[in-house]
């Protein structure tokens, strides 16, 4: 008997089938058949092209994180805790490989804006940055799912740019400025409301006539224990407050702000001047 016999193909209507293929985890002989029994099928075209694109995304994000370098912040970090690392150490023995792998995964994910304050939890400077910098990977995130869209790009379209405003900024507690780039080549498409680690999340988008969109990202970033955003900003920079910082973080470049306990990152697939000017329009009107 043959022991490489194949095994016969997987049905058109098998959704596990249909994820296989795109994953490319069917053997080629496999994959030629279950293409040809979709070809017939209405829509199975179009649903895993967009199966392949989600994919894509989501590889180019883990890749943006896994190339960065190690932040100072989280070396230092490491270097004081030698006690705690030994105990760790001898956790990760006990639990072998799979402990491993699973810490590992989730610093990938979280590490580089949670350990920085766990190393330095008297330096409210430093945990502010930490939070910055999460917010601004957020706001990236919500720019990639949100920019391709065609018939949903936003909840409320700029028409009732009006109930737009007095929508969100009830939902985050602030009265809410919506800029006008205008001058800069881009008009309001609309805004939508997203969920956030201190409450809501606004996010307004803008297009240019080429069709190249930006977003806005704004919302509460207070670090724990620390409260909600103040109901006025202060002219006077203190902790509460940090610069126009770049960030290379998430799926887009963006420029981002913190003022009293809230945030603003402005992100696009734009160079970094680009953004810095657009950044710096949206600064002067808030």
């Amino acid at each position: 008997m043959d022991k490489h016999h194949h095994h016969p193909p997987p049905t058109a209507d098998d959704e596990a089938a249909w994820h296989a293929l795109v994953d490319g985890r069917l053997s080629p002989a496999d994959a030629a058949a279950l293409r040809h029994r979709l070809e017939e099928q209405a829509g199975a075209e179009q649903t895993l092209e967009h199966w392949r694109q989600q994919r894509q995304q989501l590889r180019a994000l883990h890749q943006c994180m896994l190339a960065e370098p190690i932040p100072e912040t989280l070396v230092a970090a490491a270097l004081r805790g030698a006690a705690l690392r030994e105990r760790r150490d001898r956790w990760w023995r006990w639990g072998g490989m799979a402990a491993s792998v699973l810490l590992a995964f989730a610093l990938g994910w979280t590490g580089r804006s949670l350990w920085p304050a766990m190393g330095r939890p008297d330096n409210p400077a430093l945990v502010l940055a930490a939070t910055g910098q999460r917010f601004a990977q957020q706001a990236a995130v919500a720019h990639a799912v949100y920019q391709p869209e065609v018939r949903h790009p936003v909840e409320v379209p700029a028409a009732q740019q009006e109930h737009l405003v007095q929508w969100l900024s009830k939902r985050l507690g602030r009265p809410l400025k919506l800029p006008v780039l205008a001058d800069e080549g881009y008009e309001l498409v609309g805004g939508r409301l997203l969920p956030g680690d201190a409450g809501a999340r606004a996010q307004f988008m803008y297009q240019n006539g080429q069709g190249e969109r930006i977003t806005l990202y704004l919302g509460a970033v207070a670090p724990a224990g620390t409260g909600t955003a103040a109901a006025a900003p202060s002219k006077k920079p203190d902790a509460g407050e940090t610069a126009f910082q770049f960030t290379h973080d998430g799926p887009v470049p963006g420029f981002y702000w913190v003022d009293q306990g809230f945030g603003y990152a402005l992100s696009g697939q734009l160079s970094r001047q680009q953004l810095l000017a657009l950044a710096s329009a949206v600064y002067r009107q808030l």
